[in-house]
């Protein structure tokens, strides 16, 4: 078991890094394109392209982290009255429908990037399937972190964030 969370920890750092570098590209590529619009009446011409692409990986990649984090909305007034083993169940029918999500997401991402890996984008040349491999990547992503969380391996890297309390 701790072999799984050693490897599920290095995948999940290097999810999470990659994350954090689109986010920081598509910064200093928006800050760029700003700059040289006022100061110079010039734009890039890749430069919208590549931040929407980047837009796009960051926000599918923040739907599994945010998995990861239990972030997604939940309303548990009707279900913290029910006896707890039926809370438990529920819970874990919850986790599968995750997996299934994260399953459905490989499947079909894949089937329609590589449909869309014939046409290309039109600033930059890339093939279009760029746009759209992050939902099969995503899907792996989910598939990943509902395992983990199904084993009962505790996958919130950030704890006590919204408190103001360290990251664990």
């Amino acid at each position: 078991m701790k072999q799984i969370k050693r490897i599920a920890l290095y995948l999940d750092f290097f999810f999470e890094s990659l994350a954090k570098m689109g986010l920081l590209s598509m910064i200093l590529i928006v800050t760029l394109q700003v700059f040289t619009r006022k100061l110079f009446n010039f734009v890039f011409f890749w430069s919208e392209e590549m931040t929407l692409l980047l837009l796009i990986w960051f926000s599918f990649m923040g739907i599994a982290l945010g998995f990861r984090e239990h972030l997604h909305l939940g309303i548990d007034t009707f279900t913290n009255m029910l006896p707890k083993p039926i809370d438990r169940l529920i819970d874990r029918i919850i986790q599968l429908c995750v997996l299934a999500f994260g399953i459905y997401l490989v499947y079909y991402g894949w089937d329609f990037t590589r449909l869309m890996h014939e046409s290309s984008l039109p600033a930059t040349g890339l093939p279009n399937s760029l746009t759209y491999v992050v939902m099969p990547v995503t899907g792996l992503m989910i598939c990943i972190y509902s395992v983990l969380q199904l084993l009962g391996i505790d996958t919130v890297r950030h704890k006590n964030v919204e408190e103001g309390g360290s990251e664990a």
